[in-house]
Protein backbone atom coordinates (compact mmCIF):
# COMPACT_ATOMS: atom_id res chain seq x y z
CA UNK A 1 0.00 0.00 0.00
CA UNK A 2 1.32 3.42 -0.95
CA UNK A 3 1.49 5.88 1.94
CA UNK A 4 1.72 9.63 1.27
CA UNK A 5 2.04 11.75 4.41
CA UNK A 6 -0.37 14.47 5.42
CA UNK A 7 0.17 18.12 4.63
CA UNK A 8 0.02 20.92 7.16
CA UNK A 9 -1.25 23.79 5.00
CA UNK A 10 -2.63 23.64 1.47
CA UNK A 11 -5.02 21.62 -0.65
CA UNK A 12 -5.94 18.08 -1.48
CA UNK A 13 -7.56 17.86 -4.90
CA UNK A 14 -9.53 14.62 -5.13
CA UNK A 15 -11.70 12.92 -7.75
CA UNK A 16 -9.55 14.12 -10.64
CA UNK A 17 -10.17 12.25 -13.88
CA UNK A 18 -7.48 9.55 -14.12
CA UNK A 19 -4.43 10.65 -16.08
CA UNK A 20 -5.11 14.40 -15.98
CA UNK A 21 -3.41 15.49 -12.75
CA UNK A 22 -0.12 16.35 -14.45
CA UNK A 23 -1.96 18.73 -16.79
CA UNK A 24 -3.64 20.31 -13.76
CA UNK A 25 -0.22 20.62 -12.11
CA UNK A 26 0.98 22.78 -15.02
CA UNK A 27 -2.29 24.73 -15.49
CA UNK A 28 -2.17 25.76 -11.82
CA UNK A 29 1.43 26.90 -12.31
CA UNK A 30 2.72 24.60 -9.58
CA UNK A 31 5.91 24.00 -11.59
CA UNK A 32 6.76 27.69 -11.03
CA UNK A 33 5.96 27.76 -7.31
CA UNK A 34 8.15 26.71 -4.40
CA UNK A 35 5.85 24.12 -2.86
CA UNK A 36 5.65 20.43 -2.06
CA UNK A 37 3.39 18.42 -4.35
CA UNK A 38 2.34 14.77 -4.16
CA UNK A 39 0.80 13.50 -7.38
CA UNK A 40 -1.07 10.21 -7.15
CA UNK A 41 -2.19 8.78 -10.46
CA UNK A 42 -4.62 5.95 -11.25
CA UNK A 43 -5.66 5.35 -7.64
CA UNK A 44 -8.56 2.97 -7.15
CA UNK A 45 -11.91 4.68 -6.69
CA UNK A 46 -15.33 3.17 -6.03
CA UNK A 47 -17.00 6.24 -7.52
CA UNK A 48 -14.82 6.65 -10.63
CA UNK A 49 -13.02 3.34 -11.13
CA UNK A 50 -9.66 5.12 -11.25
CA UNK A 51 -8.79 8.66 -10.22
CA UNK A 52 -5.89 11.02 -9.63
CA UNK A 53 -5.19 12.97 -6.44
CA UNK A 54 -3.00 16.04 -5.96
CA UNK A 55 -1.72 17.10 -2.54
CA UNK A 56 -0.23 20.59 -2.54
CA UNK A 57 1.47 22.11 0.49
CA UNK A 58 1.12 25.84 -0.19
CA UNK A 59 -0.42 29.02 1.22
CA UNK A 60 -4.16 28.54 0.66
CA UNK A 61 -4.51 32.05 -0.78
CA UNK A 62 -1.88 31.58 -3.48
CA UNK A 63 -3.77 29.44 -6.02
CA UNK A 64 -6.44 30.48 -8.50
CA UNK A 65 -9.11 27.82 -8.09
CA UNK A 66 -11.04 29.21 -11.08
CA UNK A 67 -8.58 27.26 -13.22
CA UNK A 68 -9.79 24.04 -11.56
CA UNK A 69 -13.42 25.03 -12.00
CA UNK A 70 -12.77 25.53 -15.71
CA UNK A 71 -10.92 22.23 -16.12
CA UNK A 72 -13.39 20.12 -14.15
CA UNK A 73 -15.85 21.59 -11.67
CA UNK A 74 -16.47 18.09 -10.22
CA UNK A 75 -13.03 17.92 -8.58
CA UNK A 76 -13.23 17.84 -4.78
CA UNK A 77 -11.16 20.59 -3.16
CA UNK A 78 -10.21 19.97 0.47
CA UNK A 79 -8.61 22.94 2.25
CA UNK A 80 -6.04 21.87 4.85
CA UNK A 81 -4.90 24.00 7.78
CA UNK A 82 -2.71 22.72 10.67
CA UNK A 83 -2.97 19.21 9.21
CA UNK A 84 -6.78 19.10 9.30
CA UNK A 85 -9.33 19.50 6.52
CA UNK A 86 -11.13 22.69 7.49
CA UNK A 87 -13.28 23.15 4.40
CA UNK A 88 -14.50 21.44 1.26
CA UNK A 89 -14.65 24.14 -1.40
CA UNK A 90 -17.25 23.66 -4.11
CA UNK A 91 -16.02 24.46 -7.60
CA UNK A 92 -18.11 26.29 -10.15
CA UNK A 93 -17.62 27.14 -13.77
CA UNK A 94 -15.91 30.53 -13.66
CA UNK A 95 -17.62 33.35 -15.56
CA UNK A 96 -14.28 34.27 -17.12
CA UNK A 97 -10.81 32.73 -17.39
CA UNK A 98 -7.61 34.59 -18.18
CA UNK A 99 -4.45 33.09 -19.74
CA UNK A 100 -5.50 29.49 -19.16
CA UNK A 101 -6.09 28.63 -22.82
CA UNK A 102 -5.18 30.50 -26.01
CA UNK A 103 -7.45 31.62 -28.80
CA UNK A 104 -6.93 29.50 -31.92
CA UNK A 105 -8.38 32.06 -34.34
CA UNK A 106 -5.47 33.39 -36.46
CA UNK A 107 -7.42 36.62 -37.06
CA UNK A 108 -7.98 37.30 -33.36
CA UNK A 109 -6.30 40.41 -31.97
CA UNK A 110 -4.43 38.17 -29.50
CA UNK A 111 -2.52 36.65 -32.44
CA UNK A 112 -1.22 40.09 -33.44
CA UNK A 113 -0.96 41.82 -30.06
CA UNK A 114 1.10 39.23 -28.17
CA UNK A 115 0.92 41.06 -24.82
CA UNK A 116 -2.89 40.98 -24.65
CA UNK A 117 -4.28 38.51 -22.12
CA UNK A 118 -6.22 35.56 -23.51
CA UNK A 119 -9.66 36.05 -21.96
CA UNK A 120 -12.50 33.59 -22.40
CA UNK A 121 -16.04 34.20 -21.17
CA UNK A 122 -18.62 31.55 -20.21
CA UNK A 123 -21.36 32.04 -22.80
CA UNK A 124 -23.40 28.86 -22.33
CA UNK A 125 -23.27 27.44 -18.79
CA UNK A 126 -25.52 24.48 -19.64
CA UNK A 127 -23.18 23.23 -22.37
CA UNK A 128 -20.08 24.65 -20.63
CA UNK A 129 -19.06 26.73 -23.66
CA UNK A 130 -16.44 29.46 -23.42
CA UNK A 131 -15.77 32.05 -26.13
CA UNK A 132 -12.89 34.45 -26.72
CA UNK A 133 -13.70 37.92 -25.37
CA UNK A 134 -12.21 39.59 -28.45
CA UNK A 135 -13.35 37.51 -31.45
CA UNK A 136 -15.98 35.17 -29.92
CA UNK A 137 -14.15 32.06 -31.15
CA UNK A 138 -15.39 28.99 -29.26
CA UNK A 139 -12.81 27.35 -27.01
CA UNK A 140 -11.82 23.98 -28.45
CA UNK A 141 -11.73 21.98 -25.24
CA UNK A 142 -10.65 22.10 -21.64
CA UNK A 143 -7.24 20.49 -22.28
Amino acid sequence: MLNVGQIEEGFVFDHIKAGTSLDIYYKLGLDKKDCTVALIMNAKSEKMGKKDILKVEIDINSLNLDVLGFIDHNITVNVVHNGDIIEKKPLELPKQIVNVIKCKNPRCITSIEQELPHIFVLTDPDREIYRCKYCEEKADHRF
